[in-house]
């Protein structure tokens, strides 16, 4: 069955402005203009445009990152071993996948 694609919850919807909004700047810091940011990142000056008022596909927005010499800023910004969490289980084996866990069944007795 297809999944009916949901509302962007609001915390999402912020987060994808913000890095819309880095985006910009750093384009800005480098002193490049969309169409030149474009160029380099392999990218659509629409595309461009769209990733700064926070739209656009996760390959995209690393194209771009990636342009503007970020890209390692921002693939270490989501390591689970840069987290406390991460470093706490850094020793635990992780399973090759996770599954659901089955509904436990009721003893009535």
């Amino acid at each position: 069955m297809p999944r009916v694609k949901t509302p962007t919850p609001l915390p999402v919807s912020r987060a994808l402005n913000t890095i819309g909004q880095h985006l910009a700047t750093w384009r800005r810091l480098r002193q490049l203009t969309i169409e030149q940011l474009a160029d380099r990142a392999g990218v659509a000056r629409t595309t461009v445009i769209a990733l700064e008022a926070g739209q656009g596909t996760l390959e995209n927005t690393l194209r771009v990152a990636r342009a503007l010499g970020v890209l390692d800023l921002l693939v270490r910004a989501i390591d689970p071993y840069e987290t406390d969490l991460g470093r706490a289980r850094a020793d635990d084996e992780l399973p090759q996948r996770v599954r659901p866990s089955r509904p436990r069944e009721r003893s009535d007795g």
